[in-house]
């Protein structure tokens, strides 16, 4: 597990999320669910379904917050790079490793530094504030499955926000306090699940296309690539979000296992 990420920036933007999904559950339950269909049995069923999203969601963020992102751990030994500067090929270099010099180590094929992590990333596509962590070969499933259910949320309570307005509502409190409560409420739940739906969709497009392009964003800047011949976009997937049914690819479990290669990292030179 990599050290946490003291980025003000990130914590901010981990807060925020927070808080706008415990709002955003709030108004559900409260201003919508318990006002418009407390005599319903289409209450509890959104009330169970709106929350286990919003558990999956939090569960998914934590991964992505709390998982390795693909770190290249650090050589046991100091590594001598006198070898590069006098034209000697190292066993690294045919390997098409590349030199870091901000962490004095060798690193992977795709591999890039991350100045706020102060690591080099395998596969890294960016830093995510939102995260507070790198968007890198061992989390990106989870930054996925994050992203589509923040999409899911927001979709789900402007449809919530929509009917309840719409359907007729004879049990619904006539207190003009508790309408004015109410709308103010609703405009501002759609208003976030508005902003917060375009912005990770527009994100989740980017995820894709870097996926089935099989180059990050770092790579795509940096006018990299193409890195291996094309393969099909169901196995980039798989790459991504692991070999189990593409069913359990929506559940923040488990993981891609990618093996470094220890000797390398370990290697004196």
């Amino acid at each position: 597990m990599p050290t946490f990420v003291r980025d003000p920036c990130g914590i901010v933007c981990i807060l925020m999320t927070y808080v706008a999904v415990l709002y955003a559950d709030y108004v559900v339950v409260r201003w919508i669910i318990l006002q418009t269909m407390q005599n319903s049995l289409w209450g509890p069923f959104h009330v169970v379904f709106f929350n286990t999203i919003v558990f999956l969601l939090a569960m998914a963020h934590l991964k992505a917050v709390c998982s390795d992102p693909g770190v290249v751990p650090l050589p046991q030994n100091r590594v001598d790079f006198s070898d590069i500067h006098s034209g000697a090929q190292t066993p690294l270099q045919r390997e098409d490793w590349t030199v870091c010099t901000r962490c004095e180590t060798y690193r992977p094929p795709r591999a890039h530094h991350c100045r706020i992590c102060k690591r080099c990333i395998r596969r890294m596509d960016h830093h995510c504030p939102w995260i507070n962590n790198c968007v890198g070969e061992q989390n990106q499933k989870y930054f996925i499955q994050f992203l589509v259910y923040v999409g899911a949320l927001a979709t789900y309570a402007i449809v919530l926000v929509i009917v309840s307005w719409v359907v007729e509502c004879p049990e619904c409190s006539t207190d003009i306090s508790v309408k004015q409560s109410r709308i103010l409420h609703c405009v501002i739940l759609v208003v976030e699940s508005a902003l917060f739906g375009m912005f990770v969709s527009a994100i989740l497009v980017d995820q894709f296309q870097a996926i089935f392009t099989d180059e990050t964003a770092v790579e795509q800047v940096q006018h990299q690539g193409p890195f291996r011949p094309h393969k099909p976009k169901l196995a980039l997937l798989t790459e991504v979000c692991g070999r189990t049914h593409p069913v359990c690819w929506l559940l923040p479990c488990g993981g891609v296992t990618h093996h470094l290669e220890e000797p390398l990292l370990n290697h004196d030179v």
